[in-house]
């Protein structure tokens, strides 16, 4: 019998944090589910990342609703992945916006995501019958683009390939503050299915470079001051690192998946087993490391 996903067993329900990480800026996080950031305007709201569900961004919306009563008028996908786009329809944003290589994925490998991530979290999907199809954008762009929310000037840019091919992040340089999606994860696991692991130290690093105050990541607690930035920044490095050289030590001599898997067990348990969804992450990025470390780009 196939040994069930870990995710699959995760049904308690997460405790919902708001983090004020900047002036007008916030972050909604819960115990290294996805996390959702909020960007307020002087006329209207910015969301980055819809959640799973119609009903789950609702939860992002009672929150919103809390510190201001402006309209929803954009929603920033910061990838393809279902637990991050398929509750967009909830906000009624007139803006849906994707990097050109993320609408791209959509197309190519939506659906099927959509059923894989349906399957091995079924916490994250309850609701799913208001789901009314893939999101999909209705701007995209191809290396940056700017949107003013008022006088509020929001940057919206991809800095290289890391968890997607399309990742993109947001920039909001009055208060110096970044949304990173699952480029940055503080005490959760990187997914790496997608991943570009010799890409991403780099990505990091130019995150880095832009010296943020705070970061909203993708997954885990809100990163608010320099020094819990860079840590979250170098810990994720770490967990790349972790994962991909034991794989491309064993792939270089000719070594099997399972040795891979063995290998990236005994650099990765020590470090990072107690994180969020790590149990749940290891074959697909033993998988995909394996395969990277191969020579297959995609």
């Amino acid at each position: 019998m196939a040994k069930a996903f870990a995710s699959q067993g995760d049904l308690s329900e997460k405790k919902i944090s708001f983090t004020e990480v900047g002036e007008g800026l916030y972050a909604f996080t819960a115990e290294g589910d996805p996390n959702t950031g909020v960007i307020i305007g002087d006329e209207s709201v910015m969301i980055v990342e819809a959640q799973a569900t119609p009903r789950l961004a609702r939860k992002v919306i009672d929150c919103v609703r809390s510190v201001t009563d402006k309209p929803i008028s954009h929603v920033v996908l910061t990838h393809y992945h279902a637990v991050r786009v398929l509750g967009a329809s909830a906000y009624g944003a007139r803006e849906i916006i994707m990097s050109d290589v993320a609408a791209a994925m959509v197309e190519e490998r939506g659906q099927e995501d959509w059923d894989s991530e349906f399957g091995r979290f079924p916490r994250l999907f309850q609701g799913h019958e208001e789901i009314p199809g893939l999101t999909r954008p209705t701007t995209t762009f191809s290396d940056s683009m700017t949107v003013w929310l008022g006088r509020r000037r929001v940057d919206i840019m991809k800095l290289g390939r890391a968890h997607t091919a399309g990742d993109a992040v947001i920039w909001v340089p009055d208060q110096e503050v970044m949304f990173t999606g699952d480029i940055v994860e503080y005490h959760s696991a990187c997914y790496c299915g997608d991943g570009h692991f010799t890409d991403w130290p780099e990505t990091l690093a130019n995150i880095a470079a832009f010296e943020p105050r705070a970061i909203a990541p993708g997954r885990g607690d809100a990163l608010v001051g320099e020094e819990m930035v860079a840590k979250a920044i170098a810990n994720t490095a770490d967990f790349i690192r972790s994962t991909y050289k034991p794989v491309e030590r064993v792939v270089a001599r000719g070594g099997s998946l399972k040795e891979a898997w063995d290998a990236v067990r005994a650099a990765c348990d020590p470090k990072f087993a107690n994180y969020a969804i790590y149990e749940h992450c290891l074959p697909f990025n033993v998988a995909r490391a394996y395969d990277e470390a191969k020579g297959i780009d995609t």
